[in-house]
């Protein structure tokens, strides 16, 4: 989607609604986000924080008070929670000159975060260690929220993970065709709809009340944990998707993008794998966080989250490429199709390893 540009000096002007401390010295594109633009504020004196400035892309994120409210009722929730046993930092958001958690500038709304210095994130976990660091910053995450009343935060993407709406959109995007590209991809649609009912049983069982809503994240992909020098967790970031889910939606997505092989959007199936020793070292972290707090019926389905939330990538990727790629960025003409067969070959892998994972997951509750 056309986002428009802003240069130095619109940034500067937007900073200036913001309240914060020091002076500003430079400001750089940051990150590597899909949806929102992101810029890394450089304060002038370096014992002062640093601030990330972020355009929230409102055609994603409609509601945006509502988004605000909800991060704003958990890094609260978190900075303030009694507990001994699980502390974490969590984001600091600035309020605006007019004393709200974001302004507008252009038609456009702007918000702003201390910056985590020396902090960093993988988007390809490269050793088990990270992956348990990782998860376990998850777990304290959402351990720490479980005793805030999902009741209290909006549902600001009604069903985002709703599988069967997903692939209901995808079958609409297959038969108007708009782009005459379905075509060359019938392999991807045949292998989505053969799996389709395995993969709607975690929504179902959800809609039958048989899972908890929680409050989740709902965007546990990797590079959404901070970790220090020596990759301890330190915080979670990119809250805009907080609201309430089930649990197999942050276990899956983590599992996801921490123990698969390969990018995303590796272009090379061979490249994608499952590495069981990184799945197992994010059951560890985050498991032993917050089994105490998880139902059976939520344990039970835990091994297939990760084919649950790769297959929901895979058919938001194609329903995206088959649209003409009119919701993520892309960098070139095939790069939803790229990141559609990596994650259908994902899930592939996790469902022919189900009875592997499952036997992980008992052992670690």
């Amino acid at each position: 989607m056309e986002l428009a540009s802003y240069g130095q000096e619109d940034l500067r002007e937007i900073i200036d609604h913001f309240v914060y401390d020091g002076q500003v010295e430079d400001i750089r594109p940051f990150g590597s986000g899909h949806i929102n633009d992101t810029y890394r504020v450089f304060n002038t004196d370096s014992s002062l924080d640093d601030y990330l400035l972020q355009r929230i892309n409102h055609h994603v994120f409609a509601d945006v008070k509502g988004m605000m409210d909800n991060i704003h009722q958990v890094t609260e929730h978190i900075r303030h929670h009694p507990s001994t046993d699980w502390t974490q930092e969590t984001l600091q958001l600035h309020a605006s000159t007019a004393s709200e958690w974001y302004t507008m500038y252009r038609g456009a709304y702007w918000r702003m975060f201390d910056f985590r210095k020396n902090t960093k994130s993988y988007d390809l976990v490269e050793t088990a260690e990270q992956a348990y660091q990782g998860a376990r910053a998850f777990g304290v995450f959402f351990r720490l929220l479980s005793d805030l009343p999902v009741e209290q935060l909006t549902m600001t993407l009604p069903e985002f993970h709703n599988i069967i709406l997903r692939l209901r959109t995808l079958e609409g995007a297959v038969k108007e065709d708009t782009e005459g590209r379905a075509r060359e991809v019938q392999a991807e649609i045949y292998y989505a709809r053969s799996i389709a009912d395995q993969m709607c049983q975690i929504e179902h069982l959800k809609q039958a009340n048989h899972l908890p809503l929680r409050v989740t994240h709902n965007d546990t992909k990797f590079n959404n944990v901070l970790l220090d020098a020596h990759d301890r967790g330190v915080c979670v970031i990119d809250l805009d998707t907080v609201m309430p889910g089930v649990i197999h939606y942050d276990f899956g997505d983590g599992i996801r993008t921490s123990a698969n092989t390969a990018q995303e959007d590796e272009s090379d199936l061979a490249c994608v794998q499952l590495d069981l020793d990184k799945f197992e070292a994010f059951a560890s972290g985050y498991l032993e966080v917050t089994r105490d707090v998880l139902t059976p019926t939520e344990i039970e389905y835990l091994g297939m989250s990760g084919a649950l939330m790769s297959y929901l990538m895979a058919v938001r990727f194609l329903t995206d490429y088959l649209q003409g790629d009119r919701y993520y960025k892309t960098t070139h003409p095939l790069h939803n199709l790229d990141r559609a067969r990596c994650q259908l070959e994902l899930t592939r892998q996790i469902l022919a390893q189900q009875e592997a994972l499952n036997h992980i997951i008992r052992r670690k509750v």
